[in-house]
């Protein structure tokens, strides 16, 4: 055992951690203590959100730009950027620190217009319940002379006799259990078998009549967040059989759960944890840190459940192509350099007690199939979970996060590309952009007269930043009021105090004063923001427009538009559509399905032949890579305008624009121009 070198004292939570190694990091310390501390950039310190106040100790280090000359004087210093010296107590101020008690917000607080699980039966049509494990009974006679085959062809004979089942294989673990087992039980079993690829497969062997004691865990491994949710596989049956309807989700989800991902310590995305993993111990550190949340959201929903750990029968797991195979130990290397492959599609089960899963030893994990490096199995799960592929009519499917991941098609035919959004709506890149959780700006209404803000934040609680659906608010609020400029420029001429120039150059406009937030500093929105957040949006749209582009279409020949993902449970549709986030297209042509990766889960959890829908998807789904696709780049460059640089997609956009210039006296010669116009703002 190492001699201890020092210790480190983290506030408010109180947790305190030895330290071995004279210059440890201060963020690698607080990994290990179990201290969550923002962290989008890796630990390279580019993003600045890992801020800490050093209360006393000794450290060396912790200096950086991103700190105002206010920041340092009172002891702030960026806690990747610090190496501990000695003893040290550290406060993690509010900003920095990680709460995830926002992620369980009732479905009831998301707009009427998200599905939520009891709806899927409104998505899916004609899906029977059956699910891939399922337990069987049965009651053997014992051997004997004229009737002495062995152990293992009497429990099968038995399941063929019984139920019809046929071409049992055996996992080796029930073999060696077997003897001892159902004389035990006076040869009363239950057995536990799984629809396989090859067949069905044994997995275990209980005494007595357990068959009411058969759950699945369903998993969405995102790369901010992971969800979980505890499903009543012989409950489901029951129901089904019986005729009736799931008009309550407690009658066969028994229990849900949720966490941030552990390895947003190591990085805000997916390009910055497979950099990460490629340091030294970098995937063992990332696929130990994804493991324990897992074990964390497991044991919550047994706690929650009262289930005993070892009537969990099936683990169903979702997750984009990198969280998938850092999951798995597989090494993400060549998923970022071309030709962007990843090592396998198609993952056979995996027994999850070899990756470190605290389950039963019989339970194997099902890995919905991959697509390709950036297209992944939470997308195949989604597109199931979404029914796209039953549908006639010409559907496309978004899901808005880190990667903005698109599938175009119908039941004949689904494309699919993926796009390097960026994390600005989720935080990252923005100066005081956040998660969203309690303080976080949500919501945001400006005066198109005095130009003063009225916003609602997260829990009712003082802000202290601003999240994803707060700066599209914001964005959208800025152009139709006139603050900003097409460009996403600051019109300086107004009369207001809220727009002024920034601490580090360019203009910015303060949504809550220092005295009214949680942070004792002054929330704005930066002209840097702004166009971190036009390049965003403007992503997402090249994608969409590529992707309808390679197969002959336009937005106009969409019949349905599902918008998938957390943060899209919240969006505010007509101020997406102002800034060109999202298509202008009807109403009603759009529908919020939350999680659909996690509903796609369920299904396959439900059903044999829904297991068979998505490995039929997968295959045939073809994915359109944009690193080199000259035409997103034409597209990407007419989205770096408000909403669009062809006007004609957002004519009703377009309209309010007109009226707005028409109201402030700035039509010249027909064309529309904002007020200010010189060369030192950037605007037209």
């Amino acid at each position: 055992m190492p001699k201890k070198f020092c210790k480190v004292k983290f506030f408010p939570n109180e947790v305190e951690i030895d330290i071995y190694r004279k210059g440890e990091n201060l963020l690698r310390a607080a990994m290990v203590a179990g201290v969550h501390i923002n962290a989008s950039c890796g630990g390279n310190g580019s993003c600045g959100k890992c801020k800490v106040k050093i209360l006393n100790g000794d450290y060396i280090g912790g200096l950086s730009p991103k700190l105002s000359a206010d920041d340092i004087k009172e002891g702030y210093r960026l806690a990747c950027q610090t190496r501990i010296m000695g003893d040290l107590e550290v406060e993690i101020p509010i900003e920095s620190q990680v709460d995830k008690s926002v992620l369980r917000r009732k479905a009831k607080e998301a707009p009427a217009h998200v599905f939520h699980a009891l709806d899927i039966q409104q998505l899916v049509k004609g899906w029977i319940i059956d699910p891939t494990v399922f337990k069987r009974y049965i009651e053997l006679s014992p051997p004997t002379l004229d009737d002495n085959i062995s152990d293992l062809e009497r429990v099968t004979r038995g399941l063929k006799e019984k139920y019809g089942i046929e071409g049992i294989s055996t996992d080796f673990r029930v073999i060696k259990k077997l003897a001892h087992l159902i004389r035990k039980a006076d040869w009363k079993v239950t057995a536990t078998l799984v629809l396989t690829r090859k067949g069905y497969k044994l997995i275990n062997l209980e005494e007595g009549d357990v068959t009411a004691k058969n759950y699945s865990i369903v998993l969405d491994i995102g790369t901010t967040t992971i969800f979980g949710q505890l499903l009543n596989l012989y409950d489901c049956k029951i129901f089904n059989c019986s005729g009736k309807t799931f008009e309550d989700p407690d009658e066969y989800t028994l229990a849900e759960a949720s966490d941030y991902n552990a390895q947003i310590s190591y990085g805000e995305d997916v390009i910055t944890r497979i950099v990460f993993s490629q340091k030294p111990g970098g995937l063992k550190t990332l696929q130990e840190a994804v493991i324990k949340t897992i074990n964390g959201i497991i044991d919550e929903l047994l706690n929650i459940s009262k289930i005993d750990r070892d009537k969990i029968s099936h683990l169903v797991i979702a997750g984009n192509t990198t969280m998938t195979q850092i999951l798995l130990g597989l090494d993400p290397k060549y998923i970022r350099e071309a030709p962007y492959v990843p090592t396998a599609n198609f993952i056979p089960p995996v027994r999850a007690i070899h990756l470190g899963i605290n389950v039963g030893e019989h339970v194997h994990m099902y890995i919905f199939p991959l697509v390709a490096s950036y297209m992944g199995g939470d997308i195949v799960s989604g597109v199931l979970g979404s029914g796209i592929f039953q549908r006639e009519e010409t559907t496309l499917y978004i899901d808005i996060g880190t990667n903005g991941e698109i599938v175009l098609g119908n039941k004949d035919w689904l494309a699919s590309c993926s796009c390097s959004a960026g994390p600005a709506f989720e935080g990252g890149g923005v100066k005081f952009g956040m998660r969203a959780t309690k303080g976080a700006i949500e919501q945001i209404s400006i005066n198109p007269t005095t130009f003063e803000p009225m916003f609602l934040t997260i829990g009712k609680q003082k802000p202290k930043g601003i999240c994803g659906s707060g700066l599209i608010d914001a964005m959208a609020e800025f152009l139709l009021t006139g603050i900003i400029d097409q460009n996403g420029k600051f019109n300086r001429d107004l009369p207001t105090n809220r727009i002024r120039k920034g601490e580090i150059g360019g203009y910015e406009y303060v949504i809550a004063w220092r005295e009214d937030t949680q942070i004792d500093r002054d929330i704005t929105i930066t002209e840097a923001d702004l166009d971190n957040l036009i390049r965003t949006k403007g992503a997402i749209y090249a994608g969409c427009r590529t992707l309808l582009n390679s197969v002959g279409l336009t937005m106009q020949d969409l019949d349905l538009v599902f918008i998938a993902g957390g943060f899209g449970r919240y969006l505010n549709l007509e101020k997406a559509v102002t800034i060109g986030l999202l298509p202008e297209l009807p109403p009603e042509k759009f529908l919020f399905v939350g999680n659909g990766s996690l509903l796609g889960a369920r299904l396959l959890s439900f059903s044999k032949d829904l297991l068979k829908e998505g490995e039929r998807i997968a295959r045939m789904m073809t994915n359109i890579e944009l690193s080199n696709n000259k035409h997103f780049m034409d597209e990407f460059i007419a989205s770096l305008f408000l909403p669009h640089t062809d006007m004609s997609e957002f004519p009703s956009v377009a309209k309010k624009l007109e009226e707005l210039n028409r109201q402030k006296g700035v039509i010249n010669n027909g064309e529309s121009k904002y007020r200010k116009s010189d060369s030192t703002s950037g605007t037209s």
